[in-house]
């Protein structure tokens, strides 16, 4: 594998993550969000990430013929959670149903932060491994 290989696969492991620290800042932002576009409450969203389909290079088909796999990551879906919504009695809110129930997005807030301190650590592995790529790289230019 080369140097830019390593770095590709690195920067795509860092958007990725950064995605998904946006993704979990929406969940958390629409936590209380009983009112959504396609009616009802805000539905969490969850990120789907798999391997990146990109157009492979000489070096990347001998590889895989090698055995040895490397592509990156990308996101391939963004799926809603499908949940049911938390109800909360509250006669007087304007969503309430007949009953005084209100609607709820079933954010769990502990576990939106658990995929936030995951998605930072991977960001963090991701950054250190394409520095140690460079400092590879500039090495080997110094012999």
């Amino acid at each position: 594998m080369d140097y830019f290989s390593a770095m590709d696969i690195s920067a795509s492991g860092m958007t990725t993550q950064r995605f998904r620290l946006d993704t979990v800042a929406l969940n958390m932002a629409n936590a209380s969000t009983t009112r959504s576009i396609n009616g009802g409450p805000y539905r969490r969203q969850q990120v789907i990430l798999g391997e990146r389909a990109m157009q492979p290079t000489f070096n990347q088909m001998l590889a895989r013929e090698q055995g040895l796999r490397y592509a990156g990551v990308e996101v391939v879906q963004i799926q809603e959670d499908d949940s049911p919504p938390r109800l909360v009695l509250e006669p007087g809110h304007p969503d309430a149903d007949a009953r005084g129930f209100v609607r709820y997005p079933n954010i769990n807030p502990v576990g939106e932060m658990v995929i936030l301190l995951e998605a930072v650590r991977l960001y963090e592995a991701n950054v250190r491994a394409l520095n140690a790529g460079k400092e590879m790289a500039l090495r080997a230019l110094q012999i």
